[in-house]
């Protein structure tokens, strides 16, 4: 089982939600990418990457087109949640990304915007960080919950439901 699922099976089994339909994507394994369904919700997840020269985790966002080229995800057929997992040793964490919010930072790709295929993130254990990175941080910290230590079950259910 992948390391992000578990991480989510975890963080929802003290509720009565429960992860269904899970698929890999298979091009995106390395960030154990997946779509999933909790309820009538439907999801996007990645499992984020520390890298040795440059703070922050790494993801990627992206799929082949009818060509088989590399292009980032289109906003109409996104899920409306993308979960990017952070698991480091003992630190964990997750930000769940609402879709409008990745548009309007011009993640995900649309008629007049080409997106981007991965993106850097920052949890709150991130400190150390440069002017842009701390930019980055700060729009991205309302979507982020901790739970290397305890789970805060009405943040959690807020970001994922809301």
């Amino acid at each position: 089982m992948l390391k992000s699922i578990n991480l989510m099976k975890e963080l929802l089994s003290g509720t009565d939600d429960e992860i269904t339909n899970i698929l890999n994507e298979p091009q995106n394994m390395e960030y154990e990418g997946t779509t999933f369904h909790i309820n009538d919700n439907n999801y996007r997840s990645r499992l984020a990457k520390r890298t040795l020269k440059k703070d922050g985790y790494f993801v990627v966002f992206w799929e082949k087109d009818v060509n088989h080229c590399n292009q980032a995800y289109a906003y109409s057929e996104s899920p409306n949640k993308i979960v990017i997992s952070i698991i480091d040793k003992d630190l964990k964490g997750q930000f769940i990304f609402p879709k409008s919010l990745l548009l309007e930072k011009g993640i995900l790709r649309t008629a007049g915007n080409k997106g981007k295929m991965a993106i850097r993130v920052y949890p709150s254990w991130e400190n150390s960080l440069n002017n842009a990175a701390k930019k980055t941080q700060a729009w991205q910290a309302p979507y982020f919950i901790n739970v290397s230590n305890e789970i805060d079950i009405r943040r959690l259910t807020e970001l994922y439901f809301s």
